[in-house]
């Protein structure tokens, strides 16, 4: 288990819609296509810290959307990833930068 925090699957919400696009007959009428909400000031799970660090850098809610597979499982699974991947961006502490002198050669 990795010591950073995990979305859980169950604080997000889903919504379904039909892929648009070429694909033919099962593209147009699958519900494929996910609309992923992650509320991060309605998290209970989320740590307080970590909710005004990401809130302060993405809002109050992180909205993704995804239509890269043909299966709704696997673009469901693709949402709470890129949820996960944009949290621990805005989650990472930067160091500040210190200023130098420059070089003799510039």
């Amino acid at each position: 288990m990795s010591s950073r925090w995990e979305v859980p699957e169950d604080e997000v919400s889903f919504r379904f819609m039909t892929s648009g696009g070429s694909g033919g007959q099962h593209a147009n009428r699958s519900n494929t296509k996910v609309e992923a909400v992650f509320r991060i000031v309605d998290s209970p799970s989320m740590p307080d810290f970590l909710k005004e660090r990401v809130g302060a850098k993405l809002g109050e809610v992180i909205r993704v959307t995804v239509d890269d597979e043909r299966s709704q499982y696997r673009n469901r699974q693709l949402a709470v990833e890129r949820i996960q991947e944009r949290i621990d961006r805005a989650a990472k502490v930067e160091r500040p930068r210190r200023a130098t002198k420059p070089t003799r050669g510039s």
